[in-house]
């Protein structure tokens, strides 16, 4: 006798491709998701106007980026879950409401506390959308090449956004204030809600599981303290506090994993984590994602304070490498269906590996044509690399079960945007703050704001012009490009560490062969 997940899944392999409204429904799906990986990455290129008008502290500044994805990621599974019990296109309909209408509420923030909460809930909403659209697109394409591509086409748009935000950061900041980059999610997602609910069908679980309070709480009790002591140990080092925030995280950990496994219907499948291609693709779209938002982190600061661009200007340097992104997660597929994953996921990174080393090179130049030449290299190699390892997953998961195992897909992804910027981006900070030798002629509250964080430097630096301020913005300039070669180093070796996962755990997912 077959189980019901293999009987799920061999008439998933067998079913027929869909029509017009099915790429419709994809069409409708891509809005949050490029708004979501839009919103990852557009504060990089907004961030030192913000830090101009809020006067945030480094701490803060690191805060204003990070609350967002930090939310995001300590949710994703608890929404997921629970889209598969209440339906993944109502919970689709609500994150875009709540989403749009605390947009607005960041869009005015008079404080940097005051946007660090705004963002904060942006991802209490952000949560709810990004599992229900990849489940969907599971549900939605039943034939497994169509959703291959299908597939290709969702991480192409959540890649793409990731690039896009600067783009779009710097035509909004061209033209109008901050505030702008957040209030662009209603114009998205008034779309969405209108053509949602004609176009996409609703799904869920046919047998789900009653909810656990306990194990939301245990998962919550996992991921905040461990995120935040990665945020503190980039920016602080290690501490007791650090140690203890690691330890209260195992702790949790430990317990939702064993409560998953003795649950009759779990939360999470833990035993999916035993499929080594399943925890492999997992692995090459976290550290792909730290690559890429880490490179942006950096890569922004220097177009725009050291040299010199518009953010508009700095987002138009960028779009090579964007539209390499794009065209890199579709044409795989085709290559995808002839090569293994073990070998064309490797060789695509080799190329984000040679981006990051051309940074490293370059670290310290205006060398516009090198930057733009490194992340053509890291988008086709994420773009590609991406592509397959969503598939894997999705494709390893039981269909009953989509929300629950895009939820997992997208903590990765969430988690990897945390760390991009806290360890690369806080690893930077450090080292710019370590290097930075001023004019000892500079004021202690000059001095304080030029080490605090690159734009503070720079402000400081117009702010008493002369002979010493240029010694100011010469001195800033040379740490922090000193800090960008240590960092994409770093950078490139967390990619390699990804090439050699794959290499070792990718492998095709097959139909499961019937039991007798």
């Amino acid at each position: 006798m077959m189980t019901l997940t293999q009987e799920l899944r061999i008439a998933d392999e067998r079913a027929e491709g869909v029509g017009w409204r099915g790429w419709a429904a994809l069409v409708v799906l891509m809005l949050p998701v490029l708004l979501v990986s839009v919103d990852n990455t557009v504060l990089s290129f907004a961030l030192p106007q913000i830090a101009l008008d809020l006067e945030p502290s480094g701490t803060e500044q690191l805060w204003i980026i990070d609350a967002y994805p930090l939310v995001l990621a300590s949710l994703l599974v608890t929404m997921g879950t629970l889209g598969d019990r209440f339906g993944r296109r109502r919970m689709l309909l609500i994150g875009a409401t709540g989403f749009a209408l605390v947009s607005g509420l960041a869009a005015f923030a008079p404080t940097a506390a005051w946007l660090i909460a705004a963002r904060a809930a942006m991802g209490v909403f952000g949560a709810m959308l990004m599992p229900s659209t990849l489940s969907l697109l599971r549900s939605i394409f039943t034939d497994r090449d169509q959703r291959r591509l299908a597939i290709a086409i969702w991480a192409s748009m959540f890649s793409a956004g990731s690039a896009l935000g600067p783009i779009v950061g710097g035509f909004l900041l061209a033209h109008f204030a901050w505030g702008s980059v957040f209030l662009m999610a209603v114009p998205v997602l008034v779309p969405l809600l209108v053509l949602a609910p004609i176009l996409v069908p609703e799904s869920r679980d046919p047998r789900p599981g009653r909810i656990d309070p306990v194990s939301i709480a245990l998962s919550l009790g996992t991921m905040v303290p461990i995120v935040y002591g990665i945020k503190e140990v980039a920016v602080h080092g290690i501490s007791p506090t650090v140690v203890v925030l690691f330890l209260v995280g195992v702790g949790f950990g430990i317990l939702f994993v064993r409560r998953q496994l003795r649950a009759e219907t779990p939360m999470l499948d833990m035993r999916l984590f035993r499929r080594a291609t399943f925890t492999g693709a997992l692995l090459v779209n976290l550290l792909s994602v730290v690559a890429l938002v880490g490179f942006l982190f950096f890569v922004a600061q220097h177009l725009q304070l050291i040299v010199g661009l518009s953010p508009m200007e700095a987002g138009f340097a960028l779009v090579p490498g964007l539209a390499a992104m794009i065209v890199a997660g579709l044409v795989v597929v085709p290559i995808s269906k002839r090569f293994s994953p073990r070998v064309v996921v490797p060789g695509a990174l080799l190329l984000s590996i040679g981006g990051y080393v051309t940074i490293a090179l370059v670290a310290g130049s205006d060398s516009l044509v090198a930057i733009v030449a490194a992340f053509v290299a890291l988008g086709i190699g994420i773009g590609m690399a991406e592509t397959v390892s969503n598939e894997l997953i999705l494709s390893s998961a039981p269909p009953e079960k989509a929300g629950a195992a895009s939820a997992v897909s997208e903590t990765a992804y969430e988690l990897g945007a945390v760390l991009g910027t806290a360890v690369l981006g806080g690893l930077l900070t450090a080292l710019y703050r370590t290097g930075l030798v001023l004019p000892p002629e500079l004021s202690a509250d000059a001095a304080d704001a030029a080490r605090e964080t690159l734009a503070g430097a720079m402000h400081t630096a117009d702010t008493l012009g002369g002979s010493v301020g240029q010694a100011v913005r010469d001195a800033a300039s040379h740490a922090f490009d000193a800090g960008v070669t240590v960092t994409a180093l770093i950078g490139a070796a967390l990619v390699a560490v990804a090439a050699i996962v794959a290499a070792t755990t990718l492998e095709r997912s097959r139909t499961a062969p019937p039991e007798h």
